[in-house]
C-alpha cells in the first residue's frame, strides 16, 4: 500500500513520543542535574508521555489503514535524495510501544535500585538519550535516519555500561561494547553506500518494494550481507558475541532496557525491517539462518556453566536473538517479530528481578544470592520463576508460543539439520533457565569455589517507595508474560504477513517440543532440585568441557592473539615504521637536504663585492650567447 500523510493530531502525537525524551536528556544534563529531584519528575513524566503515545498509536489508528509517512528534505544531489521523519506501518507501532513500555518501566524501577547514588540525575539523563536514540531509530522511514540512531544507540550504551567508571572492569566493558559493535557498523554503513550509489533513494519503503526489480540478484545479497554485519555487532551474534556478557557491568536497570527490547534487539528489528529486502535474496537468508543457529548453540552451552546471575540472563539473550534470527533466516517474519515481542516482556523480567536479588544480597552470584535466603523475597521470585517458564517455553508462558513459531518455520525447511539446532536449543535453554531457578528456590550449604565478586555494594532499598519502585514493574511485566503468547493470532492479522507456512499445523512438533524442554527440566531437577542434589552439573564431570564452555570458547583468547600478534605484532610495527622511516624520514630528509643546499650555497658567497659583481656579469654573458648561439 502506498504511504499517506499523517493528521495533524498523528504527527504531533509521534513527534511528541520521539522528541520529549531528548529534550528530557537537555533539560537534566544542562540544567536541572543538582536538582535531583526536578530532573527524576521531568525525566519520567517524559517517559510516561511517551509511553501514552506510543500505545495511542499501536491501538489508536486503523490496523489496516496504510503506512503513515511525515518525510522532509534532508539532503539532495544530482542523483540522490535523503530524508528525514517518521514512519508508521504495524511493525514500527508495535516496536515503538515495546520501547516506549520497557523505557518507562526501566525507569520507574530505577527510583529504587538506584536511590543514593550520587550520579542518579545524570544516569536518568542517559536513559532520556538512549529512549530518543532508539524510538528515532524505530521509526526512521529511510535507512541513512535509521543509522544515525543505531549509531547513537551506540553511544548511549557505551554511557550506561560504563556508568559506574570509577570500576575498571565497567569502563572496560563499555569499551569492548563500543568497539566490537563499531566493527559491524563498518559493514553495515558500506551496505547502505552500495543501496545509495545504485538507488539513489534509501526509503525503506521503496528499498522493500523496488530494490529486487532496480539491482541484480548479486548485487542484493551482497548489501544485504554487508547490512547484516551492522546486526552482527549490534545483536551480539558469532563472531562478535563476548562483548555482551561484558556489558553487565553496568547498573541492571541498564542491562534489562539493553536486553529486552532496545540496542541488542535492534538488529533483529533491522532485519524485520527490512524482511521483503532479505526475502529477495535466498543466500542472504541462509547467512541469516546460519549465523542465528551458530549463536544460538555456542551462548547456550555458555549460560550452561555460568554463575553470575546476569551473565547467564545475557548468554540466554545472545541465544534468544539467535532464535529470532532463525525464524527470520526461516522465512518467516511473523516467528521472528512474535519472538521478539515475547521476549522484551520476559527478558526485562528477568534482569530486574536479578536486580531486585543483586540490590539486597551485594552479589551476582546465584549460589550466594541462595544461601543467603534470595526464597524470602516473595515477589521477585514468583515473577523470576514466571519469566523462567516464559523463557523455558513452558505452557503457557509467552515464550512457548513464540518459540514455538519459530520451530514451525524451521520445520518448514527441506534440511532437518535447522530444526534439530533449534529443538536442541530448545532443551539446553529449559536445562539452564531451570538451574538457575532450582538453585534460587533450593539452597545448599555447600562450600562456594573463589569467585570474583560482582556485586555493587548498594544498600538495600528499605522504604515502601523504593520497594513498590521496584516492585510494580515486575508484576506489571509478569503479566505480560503470563498473556502475550495468547495474542499470536491478533499480531499476525495486526501485521498483515499473511498466515505463514509453520501455522498449517506440525501436529508431531508442540509435544517433541515439549519433551525435550521436560527432559531439560526434569535433569536441572535431578543435578540442582532434588533434596540430595549436589548442585553440580553433569558438566562438571567433563572439566575440559566445562572449562570450554565457561572460556566462552575461547574467542576472547583469540581476539587477544589476534590483537597481540596480528593488530599490534604487524599492522602495529608497520605504521610504526612506516611513520618513522618514510613519513618522519621524507621530512628530515627534506629538512637535511635544505640544510645542506644552504652549506654548498655558502661557498659562493665570498663577502667580496667586486666578485660578487663578477658573478652577475659572468651569467649574465653565459644567458645572453646562449640565446645567440640559440637563435
Amino acid at each position: 500500500m502506498n504511504p499517506v500523510a499523517p493528521s495533524d493530531f498523528v504527527l504531533w502525537l509521534t513527534l511528541a513520543a520521539m522528541w520529549l525524551p531528548f529534550i528530557s536528556f537537555l533539560t537534566i544534563f544542562f540544567i536541572t542535574r543538582t536538582q535531583l529531584a526536578l530532573s527524576l519528575a521531568v525525566s519520567v513524566s517524559c517517559a510516561a508521555v511517551s509511553l501514552l503515545a506510543a500505545w495511542y498509536l499501536l491501538l489508536g489508528l486503523p490496523a489496516a489503514q496504510p503506512p503513515v509517512e511525515f518525510k522532509m528534505l534532508w539532503m539532495a544531489g544530482a542523483e540522490a535524495r535523503i530524508s528525514y521523519g517518521f514512519l508508521l506501518d504495524p511493525l514500527s507501532r508495535l516496536m515503538l510501544c515495546i520501547v516506549a513500555s520497557i523505557s518507562f518501566l526501566v525507569q520507574v524501577y530505577s527510583l529504587g535500585y538506584m536511590a543514593g547514588d550520587d550520579g542518579m540525575a545524570k544516569y536518568y539523563s542517559f536513559l532520556s538519550l538512549f529512549a530518543w536514540s532508539m524510538i528515532s531509530l524505530v521509526v526512521a522511514p529511510g535507512l541513512l535516519q535509521l543509522y544515525v540512531f543505531w549509531e547513537l544507540v551506540g553511544l548511549s550504551s557505551y554511557l550506561l555500561i560504563g556508568f559506574w567508571h570509577h570500576k575498571f572492569s565497567a569502563s572496560e566493558a563499555g569499551k569492548k561494547a563500543f568497539v566490537m559493535t563499531r566493527l559491524g557498523d563498518l559493514g553495515f554503513f558500506l551496505g547502505i553506500i552500495v543501496l545509495l550509489l545504485h538507488l539513489g533513494d534509501l526509503s525503506i519503503l521503496k528499498l522493500n518494494a523496488q530494490a529486487a526489480a532496480k539491482l541484480s540478484a548479486g548485487l542484493v545479497t551482497a548489501s544485504a550481507v554487508l547490512i547484516f554485519m551492522g546486526v552482527v555487532g549490534k545483536s551480539a551474534q558469532f563472531p562478535l558475541l563476548t562483548w555482551l556478557p561484558d556489558a553487565m557491568e553496568g547498573p541492571t536497570p541498564v542491562s534489562a532496557l539493553l536486553h529486552s527490547a532496545t540496542m541488542v534487539a535492534a538488529g533483529v528489528y533491522l532485519v524485520s525491517r527490512l524482511f521483503p529486502f532479505y526475502a529477495a535474496s535466498p543466500d542472504a537468508l541462509m547467512v541469516v539462518l546460519a549465523i542465528g543457529t551458530v549463536t544460538m548453540l555456542l551462548s547456550s552451552t555458555m549460560a550452561m556453566v555460568a554463575r553470575d546471575i546476569k551473565q547467564v540472563w545475557a548468554f540466554s539473550t545472545v541465544s534468544q536473538l539467535g532464535f529470532m534470527l532463525m525464524g527470520l533466516g526461516a522465512g518467516s517474519y511473523f516467528a521472528g517479530v512474535f519472538h521478539l515481542t515475547t521476549h522484551a516482556a520476559f527478558k526485562a523480567l528477568l534482569f530486574l528481578c536479578s536486580g531486585v536479588f543483586i540490590h539486597h544480597f551485594g552479589s551476582n552470584d546465584m549460589y550466594d544470592i541462595a544461601r543467603g535466603g534470595g526464597r524470602r523475597l516473595k515477589v521477585p521470585m514468583i515473577t523470576i520463576t514466571i519469566a523462567g517458564a516464559a523463557l523455558a517455553g513452558v505452557f503457557p508462558a509467552a515464550g512457548f508460543f513464540s518459540k514455538e513459531s519459530i520451530m514451525g518455520a524451521l520445520a518448514g525447511l527441506p534440511q532437518p539439520g535447522w530444526l534439530a539446532a533449534g529443538l536442541a536449543g530448545a532443551a539446553m535453554t529449559a536445562y539452564y533457565t531451570s538451574r538457575l531457578l532450582f538453585v534460587l528456590w533450593f539452597p545448599r550449604q555447600i562450600a562456594a569455589p573463589h569467585h570474583e565478586e560482582h556485586g555493587h555494594g548498594e544498600a538495600a532499598a528499605h522504604s515502601a517507595f523504593g520497594y513498590w519502585a521496584m516492585g510494580v514493574p515486575l508484576l506489571i511485566l509478569a503479566g505480560f508474560a503470563l498473556v502475550l503468547g495468547f495474542f499470536g493470532d491478533g499480531i499476525l492479522n495486526f501485521l498483515h504477513w499473511g498466515r505463514p507456512p509453520e501455522f498449517f499445523h506440525h501436529v508431531w512438533l508442540a509435544p517433541v517440543s515439549l519433551i525435550l524442554v521436560a527432559c531439560g527440566i526434569g535433569l536441572a531437577w535431578l543435578e540442582f532440585g532434588r533434596k540430595k542434589a549436589a548442585q553440580a552439573g553433569f558438566l562438571s564431570r567433563l572439566p575440559a568441557v566445562e572449562a570450554l564452555f565457561a572460556n566462552r570458547w575461547y574467542m576472547d583468547a583469540f581476539y587477544r592473539c589476534m590483537l597481540d600478534y596480528v593488530v599490534y605484532g604487524v599492522f602495529s610495527r608497520l605504521f610504526t615504521l612506516n611513520d618513522r622511516r618514510v613519513v618522519d624520514g621524507g621530512v628530515d630528509g627534506v629538512c637535511r637536504g635544505t640544510v645542506g643546499g644552504g652549506w654548498l650555497l655558502s661557498f659562493l658567497q665570498s663577502g667580496l663585492l667586486q666578485y660578487n659583481l663578477f658573478t652577475m656579469v659572468l651569467i649574465i654573458a653565459l644567458v645572453g650567447l646562449y640565446f645567440l648561439v640559440m637563435h
